[in-house]
């Protein structure tokens, strides 16, 4: 299964130029872990870093930095991760674990950003997956017993 039809496409974006204030009002509004930093080129989205709220923790609040000033583009983690959404999900899992990331930007095959896959999506899809086996044994186990009683 291609990860471009398990990822999230409704992703939480902001501006280099945003505040690290203005990215944590959107977590929290939005209910997220992150935001994904984008530069916008003909229209399109193009992600360039990813900014969590544990970069707000470690690097605005335990510094005790003005977050009314700092950026997000400050801060973001610039060495960013991404995959195409034609990858596999095994694949993407390979690839998040040998690059040590929870969050991955999904693109396009020109780079532009379509959605997000977390760690979080990922183990629900691999728990309705295991899920489903669990009740083949159940089906299965029923459907000897109606035919040999």
């Amino acid at each position: 299964m291609p990860i471009g039809e398990v990822c999230n496409r409704n992703v939480i974006i902001s501006g280099r130029e945003d505040t690290v204030a203005d990215a944590a009002k959107l977590m929290r509004e939005h209910h997220v872990g992150d935001v994904v930093v984008v530069d916008d080129r003909d229209g399109r989205r193009f992600p360039v870093g990813i900014v969590t709220d544990r970069d707000l923790v470690v690097e605005i609040m335990a510094t005790e930095l003005d977050q009314k000033v700092i950026t997000v583009g400050d801060i973001m983690f610039e060495e960013l991760v991404t995959v195409k959404e034609s990858v596999g999900v095994f694949e993407a899992i390979q690839y998040m674990r040998s690059k040590a990331v929870r969050r991955l930007p999904v693109v396009d095959e020109s780079g532009a950003l379509v959605g997000l896959l977390t760690l979080d999506d990922l183990l629900e899809l691999l728990a309705e997956e295991f899920l489903a086996i669990s009740k083949l044994v159940t089906y299965q186990r029923q459907k000897e017993t109606q035919r040999r009683p």
